[in-house]
């Protein structure tokens, strides 16, 4: 009897490649289990816990029974309430219907690539960057495109770029300010220019503004301010602190938010709808606060690691300007950033991020450090990598 073999996976999973950490991380983890002391400094997650007064307000939405769904487009109240938070940090007005609640950026990522890219349409990203965005290009069969870059431009595309690598093909250009993982965030006026620059080719911005809440002192402005045209990608996971309750945001342009809000219906039906009642409390004075002692916090911390990497031997030559990361250059100490993470953890108990997950732009060279962890727990990652470089 002839066994027929099962139909092999889609062509797309070739180029969609694992998070080399994640393997790493499950090593960490077998570590610990067997007694080692690890210091984590390879997950980019917030280590303190979600906000009380956005636990209470999820609380008490199940208590309620406010357990069914909403419309796809999200909860009336928390659309408003972004529109709101629009309006006070930028001075920006966006309409409450332009704003789609999503299951984390992940899902707001997903929603913008497939309503905007079609096969074979070539979308800029800068490299090194996020390895997920290169990814939802991939699902809807774009092409992405990474545009190497360095400290030269604050590891981000500048507009002359942007206008270099733009042919017939390209549609659109996907950032992150600030961005994973340099930490480096766009200047408002290169901004400007950048989407200038675009929307003079006819093609769209998406921007991926989730670390916003995490800057330390750059000046920094929304994609929203310089057009109506841009989609704007944010989450309440890394400032907000709610990671685990799956909860972000899409801002469309007008004749988008049709296009979006179908796939929405059809892609996830909708959001979380408890979490959305405990996102309504992060804006307010009492979540305010926590938000701003954690971020000081952050600050303090970047600012104990970046010297102590440096006096290491790492170069890391631009200063991040916010979220929780250092991206450094590891060249000194060896040509295999991976193999090097490796024998770190093994040898030394500290876990960091290989640069072979953010691009192919000399990724041999670099390795992240997470600032996730309290300066104590830092201190004691620092005395161990001094003692085994």
């Amino acid at each position: 009897m002839k066994i027929e073999l099962a139909a092999p996976p889609a062509r797309r999973m070739v180029d969609i490649a694992p998070f080399h950490v994640m393997a790493l991380l499950a090593r960490a983890k077998e570590l610990e289990a067997a007694g080692r002391s690890i210091v984590h400094m390879e997950i980019g997650e917030p280590d303190s816990p979600t906000a009380e007064p956005i636990v209470a307000a999820g609380q008490r939405a199940l208590a309620a029974g406010r357990t069914r769904y909403t419309a796809a487009a999200g909860l009336p109240e928390l659309r408003q309430a972004i529109s709101d938070h629009y309006r006070e940090r930028y001075g920006v007005e966006i309409p409450a219907r332009r704003i789609l609640i999503t299951p984390g950026a992940s899902g707001a990522l997903q929603l913008a690539t497939a309503a905007l890219i079609n096969p074979g349409d070539r979308v800029l990203l800068a490299d090194p960057g996020y390895p997920c965005n290169r990814h939802f290009v991939r699902l809807v069969e774009g092409r992405a495109v990474g545009v190497p870059v360095g400290p030269e431009t604050g590891y981000q595309l500048t507009a002359e770029l942007v206008e270099r690598h733009w042919d017939e093909q390209t549609t659109a250009v996907l950032l992150a300010s600030p961005a994973n993982p340099t930490g480096t965030a766009i200047a408002p006026e290169a901004l400007a220019a950048i989407v200038a620059t675009i929307e003079a080719r006819g093609g769209r911005l998406i921007m991926d503004e989730i670390y916003h809440g995490l800057i330390y002192g750059a000046p920094v402005q929304t994609a929203l301010a310089y057009s109506d045209q841009v989609l704007v990608v944010n989450s309440f996971s890394k400032y907000y602190g709610m990671t685990g309750w799956r909860l972000g945001w899409l801002v469309a342009p007008e004749d988008l938010v049709g296009a979006v809000e179908k796939l929405a219906q059809n892609l996830f039906l909708a959001a979380s709808t408890p979490a959305q009642h405990a996102a309504l409390a992060a804006f307010t004075p009492a979540a305010a606060a926590i938000f701003e002692a954690r971020r000081r916090e952050f600050l303090a911390r970047r600012d104990f690691l970046l010297p102590a990497l440096r006096e290491l031997g790492f170069h890391i030559p631009v200063t991040p300007d916010g979220a929780f990361y250092l991206y450094a250059d590891c060249g000194r100490f060896t040509d295999d950033s991976h193999g090097f993470a490796l024998r770190l953890l093994e040898e030394t108990g500290v876990a960091i991020t290989p640069g072979i997950d953010f691009g192919c732009h000399l990724p041999a060279r670099h390795v992240r450090f997470d600032y996730t962890n309290a300066i104590p727990q830092l201190a004691d990652g620092v005395e161990r990598l001094r003692r085994a470089l």
